[in-house]
C-alpha cells in the first residue's frame, strides 16, 4: 500500500546556523585501557536546541544531511551539513520515532501515530511495510534496522499508545511488546516475544548477532541469528548504570555505543563498560555519519549534539 506524503523541498530555517554552534567541552570517562585511544574533537557542538523529545538520527551521505524526529511536536527535521541550517522535512510526521536508511538509500521510519513501519520512496510517497500482525494493529513501532538480505527488523513497545504525548492513546491489540522481522516477501514474523519494552537494536558486522535493548529492564541482550533469520540465546550482555538504555550503534571494532541518561555508554563486544561520552541531557539515540562515518550525532532530550571522532562507525 502506498500513501502520498508532503516533503518540504524548501527548508525553512528554524534557527540561525550561527546561533546553533554552541560548543561544550567534550567530557570522556575512560573506564578501561581499551578505551584510552578513543578521542576526537575537544568540544561537542549543539546543532539544534528547539525540540521536545528528539529521536531517530539517520545520516544520508548522498545529500550530506541528517534526519531526526521531534516526536511530541509531530515532525521530522533535517540538518544540512553544508550550511548548518535546520528545517522541516515532514510535518505532521505521524509521531515518527526511529529511522534507518535502507541499502537503496530510502528512509524507513517507525510511525507511532499510525502504529506502522513505512518506507519513503525516492519520489516522496510512502509505502506501508507493516501495520498489523495476524489482524491486530501493532502497538507503536519504535526503532528499526535493515539486514543485508533486505529484511527489516523493528521493535514494538507501547510508548505511542500509552498517552497522547508521543502518539495517540489507545488500547493495545497485541498481547505484549515484541521484536519483529519483515521478510523481503512482506511476511511479518515475531522473532522475540519475551521483552517488556524492546527499544534500540543493531546487528553485528557479520550479522550473526542481534543486539536489542529492553528499556524497562534497563539492559541490553544479545541474540544469535541463524541463516534463516531466526533468533536464539538472548542472554543479558550489559546492564545500564545510569537510568535506562535506548538507541544503539556499533563502531568498526564491534564496540557498542548505547544511549543512556548521562551520555553515550561504550561497551566492549563482550559486554564490559569501557567508557562514556558525557552529554548534559538524557540521550535517546545516536548514529555515525559523515563521508567516513566518524561524525557522531546524538539526540538528547531537546537537542542534537555532534563531534568528530578518531574512530569510525560500522558500515
Amino acid at each position: 500500500m502506498r500513501v502520498s506524503c508532503s516533503v518540504d523541498r524548501v527548508l525553512p530555517a528554524l534557527d540561525s546556523p550561527r546561533a546553533l554552534q554552541d560548543p561544550i567541552p567534550a567530557e570522556w570517562e575512560r573506564l578501561d585501557p581499551a578505551f584510552d585511544r578513543v578521542d576526537g574533537d575537544e568540544w561537542v557542538e549543539r546543532i539544534f536546541t528547539a525540540g521536545r523529545w528528539l529521536e531517530g538520527p539517520t545520516y544520508f551521505p548522498a545529500g550530506r544531511y541528517l534526519l531526526f524526529s521531534d516526536i511530541p511536536n509531530n515532525r521530522i527535521l533535517r540538518w544540512d551539513e553544508t550550511t548548518g541550517a535546520v528545517g522541516v522535512f515532514r510535518s505532521p510526521s505521524d509521531y515518527a520515532n526511529g529511522h534507518t536508511r535502507d541499502r537503496a538509500g530510502r528512509l524507513v521510519s517507525c510511525e507511532q501515530g499510525g502504529r506502522r513501519v513505512v518506507r519513503t520512496e525516492h519520489d516522496g510517497t510512502r509505502t506501508v511495510l507493516a501495520d498489523a500482525y495476524r489482524g491486530a494493529r501493532l502497538n507503536s513501532p519504535n526503532d528499526v534496522v535493515e539486514r543485508s538480505d533486505g529484511s527489516i527488523w523493528f521493535t514494538d513497545p507501547s510508548y505511542g499508545i500509552d498517552s497522547d504525548y508521543e502518539g495517540e492513546r489507545a488500547e493495545a491489540e497485541i498481547d505484549g511488546c515484541h521484536v519483529y522481522r519483515i521478510d523481503p516477501s512482506g511476511e511479518l514474523t515475531v522473532v522475540a516475544d519475551d521483552f517488556v519494552r524492546p527499544n534500540g537494536l543493531a546487528f553485528s558486522a557479520d550479522e550473526s548477532v542481534l543486539y536489542v535493548v529492553d528499556t524497562r529492564e534497563r539492559h541490553l541482550r544479545a541474540f544469535d541469528v541463524s541463516s534463516d533469520g531466526g533468533l536464539s540465546g538472548g542472554a543479558v550482555l550489559a546492564e545500564c548504570t545510569a537510568g535506562s538504555f535506548d538507541g544503539i550503534r556499533l563502531d568498526e571494532l564491534g564496540r557498542l555505543w548505547v544511549a543512556a541518561h548521562d551520555g553515550v555508554h561504550v561497551h566492549h563486544p563482550s559486554g564490559e563498560l569501557i567508557g562514556k561520552l558525557r552529554i548534559p541531557q538524557v540521550v535517546s539515540n545516536l548514529c555515525f555519519g559523515g563521508p567516513r562515518l566518524n561524525h557522531l550525532f546524538v539526540t538528547a532530550t531537546s537537542s542534537v549534539y555532534t563531534l568528530r571522532l578518531n574512530v569510525n562507525g560500522l558500515r
